[in-house]
């Protein structure tokens, strides 16, 4: 089973697979269960489609996968390999990492920041050799809008994406994307990039879900713009996780969501539905969406995960989830 993605044809599989683990995301994992981890993604589709960042792991991610795509003998298409651009290795000089003390364990490696027309191509290019030399299908500009809140301007985002769109024209990549956790710095960028494909994070899920990002989804829609939606348990807090949106979860400051979150698990309950499943669903039923973006760390997992997107919940369900509040009354 494939979504179409992009005006001209890109198909991808409905839940695409996120692979930070495989650059030691908090921890390191070994290179056995990572070539399990490969192995599952096969095992659930013939050309599954993969997620990945010269951001995880200062490159360690795309390199893993580089290598266990020659361990699997895997053809050159037989996968999609979609990649968030905007970071580069640099040599690792103090004790960790410096770029996200903390997250990332056992590199090699830094990484730096390079979002302008040429640091763009600098990454593409990294990119490609780190992954062994193979296509990438899909590029996007990682994060702009924490490259925008940390000083940089849009006019090296646009700079970016005028090199990506020239990968596109010489037939080196096949769509060129936005991903962002901030949904609004993609509406405030999209009169003047011609996306192909978006990827929401953290948003729309159960707990993040307003109404003018919903507006913004319906115009993608009728743009025939493909819309991916990640992060949907906003970091494992809405399925009982301490953390929310990749920060600390503070009952004081996020009281309203925790109470959104014991309402939401409540119900679930109550209909005997999984919260993870329904978690995706939700994503499915959301103007434009065409595929969702899961990640573990547990090879047993992708099959559940990939399951998710026959996943059907009782209209009574989301009936039940409106009158307690969690969600709105989209008619």
């Amino acid at each position: 089973m494939t979504s179409c993605l992009t005006r001209d044809g890109v198909e991808i599989t409905p839940v695409i697979f996120g692979t930070s683990c495989l650059g030691n995301l908090y921890r390191v994992l070994p290179y056995e269960t990572k070539l399990e981890l490969a192995k599952a993604w096969f095992r659930t589709s013939p050309k599954p489609t993969i997620d990945s960042a010269g951001k995880y792991g200062a490159g360690l991610a795309l390199e893993t996968i580089g290598r266990v795509l020659r361990d699997l003998d895997v053809p050159a298409d037989g996968l999609t390999v979609s990649v968030k651009l905007g970071w580069r290795r640099k040599p690792l000089t103090t004790p960790e990492p410096t770029f996200e003390p903390g997250v990332w364990a056992g590199l090699d490696h830094d990484a730096g920041q390079d979002i302008s027309y040429d640091g763009i191509l600098r990454c593409y290019e990294e990119a490609v050799e780190l992954l062994g030399g193979r296509t990438i299908d899909l590029v996007s500009v990682h994060d702009p809008d924490e490259f925008l809140a940390g000083g940089g301007t849009v006019e090296d985002i646009l700079g970016a994406y005028k090199a990506l769109f020239e990968l596109k024209s010489k037939g080196l990549v096949r769509g060129v994307g936005i991903g962002a956790k901030d949904w609004r710095v993609i509406r405030g960028l999209y009169p003047d990039i011609p996306f192909d494909w978006v990827m929401f994070a953290c948003a729309p899920t159960i707990l993040r879900h307003p109404r003018d990002l919903r507006e913004l989804l319906k115009r993608l829609r009728d743009d025939r713009v493909g819309v991916i939606d990640s992060a949907l348990f906003n970091g494992g807090f809405l399925t009982g996780g301490s953390m929310l949106d990749y920060r600390p979860a503070d009952p004081v400051r996020d009281a309203e969501v925790f109470r959104m979150r014991e309402d939401y698990l409540a119900v679930c309950r109550e209909f005997s539905i999984d919260p993870a499943a329904a978690a995706v669903e939700y994503g499915f039923r959301q103007p434009g969406v065409v595929a969702v973006s899961l990640n573990t760390s547990d090879p047993a997992r992708i099959a559940v995960n990939a399951a998710y997107a026959q996943h059907r919940s009782p209209e009574a369900f989301w009936a039940e989830l409106i009158r307690r509040k969690v969600l709105e009354d989209e008619n």
